[in-house]
């Protein structure tokens, strides 16, 4: 099948039933007529429903039978670019989360060692984690609202 509006009740194929996606189909041309301005709103509402009322395609046909054929096959079928989202918050909390364990263990150790030095870098370690991490998840919340 071509299009919707394509079979005619005179071959014998306007009395077989119509499926869903022939429906759908259908719909998707009354779509494509209203984005071009062949119909309007109350015009694409009305018919859609007589579409979906559609049993056979005779009854389909006449939900499309005034537009142009080929309406479906002048539209391209290009998908839109899926936007880089960045990090998820739990990506963004799971890191932060890993950044404070890993600080934590060489505080203890740099403790443990007496090394003031040591202690004082592990500090600065844990400071740019922490800025790094609510960094991270001011991005993700901003990119889940956007």
């Amino acid at each position: 099948m071509s299009e919707p509006g394509d079979e005619t009740a005179g071959t014998g194929q306007g009395r077989l039933r119509a499926s869903h996606a022939d429906r759908d189909q259908a719909i998707e041309v009354l779509k494509i007529a209203f984005v071009q301005g062949r119909l309007v709103k109350d015009e694409l509402d009305a018919r859609v429903a007589q579409a979906f009322a559609s049993r056979t395609y005779a009854e389909l046909a006449a939900v499309t039978a005034d537009l142009p054929p080929g309406l479906l096959a002048e539209q391209p079928s290009l998908k839109p670019a899926r936007a880089h989202a960045g990090p998820s918050m739990n990506a963004a909390i799971t890191g932060g989360a890993f950044m404070m364990l890993t600080a934590t263990t060489l505080m203890v150790a740099a403790v443990a060692t007496g090394s003031g030095v040591a202690v004082l870098v592990v500090a600065l370690f844990m400071t740019v984690g922490v800025a790094a991490a609510l960094a991270a998840m001011i991005f993700a919340s901003e990119a889940q609202d956007g």
